[in-house]
This record gives C-alpha cells, structure tokens and sequence, in this order.
C-alpha cells in the first residue's frame, strides 16, 4: 500500500503542478495573436513557448491521467465489468501493453535525447528558445511517470484480485 500511495502521489503532485500551463499556454496564445494582429509584433520565442507547455502538459500529465483514470480507453465492456475483472483488464494490459511501450518510448528516445542534450539543443529560430534538449526530455518523464503508474496500477490489481479470492 505504501508504493502504491507513493506512485499516486508523484504523480498526483507533478499533473496537478503542469496542468497549470494549460491556463498560460491560453494567456500566452491570446497575447501572441493580440500582438500580432492588433499591433504587428511578434516574438517567436513566445510561439515556441506555446509548443513547450503543450508538450509538457501532455507528456508529463501521461501518468496522472492514468492515474485519474482519464486516458482513452473502450469502455463499451469495461464499465460494466465486475471489480475483479477489471482488475484483471488492467493487471494484463498493464503487464502486456503499458510497460512495454513505455519500455519502448524509452529506448527508442534514448540517444535522441542524449544527443539533444551533448549539444544543448535549441531552437532553430535565432529569437527562440534555447531548450529544446529540455523539452525532448519530457519524452523520458512520460515513459517513468506512466511506467511507475502502471506498477501502481498492477500492485493494486493483485490486491484486488488476492483480496477477491478470499472471499
């Protein structure tokens, strides 16, 4: 129970945290096009950092949507499952599905974003943001925040399930 609550609350904390930038990517964007079109200027780096929000809310939000219970899924026959079979369901889609593409997201993002960061990669705009080794980093956040989820989500099912057989 203790991994579990752990697990929950990092990622509870960290989308709790980033989700914040939903409300400054719409600041943002509404001051982007306000300058643009109401007075002609532009700033690139204040485009780019649109970019940078949206790809943090989206990938270091992975595990707390998963947590919450959020992400797409067909619920056309999970809903209406008994607690022990969902429990299942996830127990074997966590096992089978999530950690392997997790496992696969990192691997494959491995020397990307090592090459990324040896070169301290920025934008390819003179005026834009400087971090873009950063923001590729946020691909091995989302592979570790989903992966420890899906390990919460598994101990909670053979709980689940354990607890189940008891009766």
């Amino acid at each position: 129970m203790y991994l579990i609550r752990t697990i929950n609350l990092i990622n509870k904390y960290i989308g709790e945290t980033v989700s914040w930038l939903t409300l400054f990517m719409v600041l943002v964007t509404v001051l982007v096009v306000v300058l643009r079109y109401g007075f002609s200027i532009g700033f690139i780096w204040m485009q780019e950092s649109v970019r940078f929000m949206y790809s943090a809310v989206f990938l270091l939000c992975g595990g707390y949507t998963l947590l919450k219970d959020k992400h797409v899924r067909v619920d056309v026959l999970y809903q209406n499952m008994s607690k022990r079979n969902k429990a299942l369901i996830d127990l074997l889609g966590s096992i089978f599905l999530l950690l392997p593409v997790c496992f696969v997201i990192f691997y494959y993002s491995w020397s990307y974003v090592l090459n990324s960061w040896e070169q301290l990669e920025g934008s390819i705009e003179e005026r834009g943001l400087h971090l873009v080794f950063i923001m590729k980093t946020f691909l091995w956040a989302f592979a570790i925040l989903v992966s420890i989820q899906s390990i919460s989500i598994i101990t909670n099912s053979i709980l689940i399930l354990k607890n189940d057989k008891k009766k």
